[in-house]
């Protein structure tokens, strides 16, 4: 395993939710956060092979992400 730091900038409401997904998932804290959330996205893209529904779901994502970038990146 390769420990690097990540630093990047993000919102105020980013941090918030990084800390609220630690605390409800019993994680490490914000890094432990975002290899969470990396893993839940990697999951998802794994049931959309064979769902509809997580197809749908997962495209429904990316869509509303992408039209609210700009709300939710730097």
């Amino acid at each position: 395993m390769v420990k690097r730091q990540l630093n990047v900038m993000a919102r105020q409401h980013t941090h918030e939710a990084l800390e609220s997904v630690a605390t409800a998932y019993g994680l490490r804290g914000k890094g432990e956060a975002v290899a969470f959330a990396c893993f839940v996205v990697r999951a998802l893209i794994q049931r959309a092979e064979y769902s509809a529904e997580a197809a749908r779901l997962l495209e429904d994502l990316a869509v509303g992400y992408h039209d609210n970038r700009d709300i939710h990146s730097t």
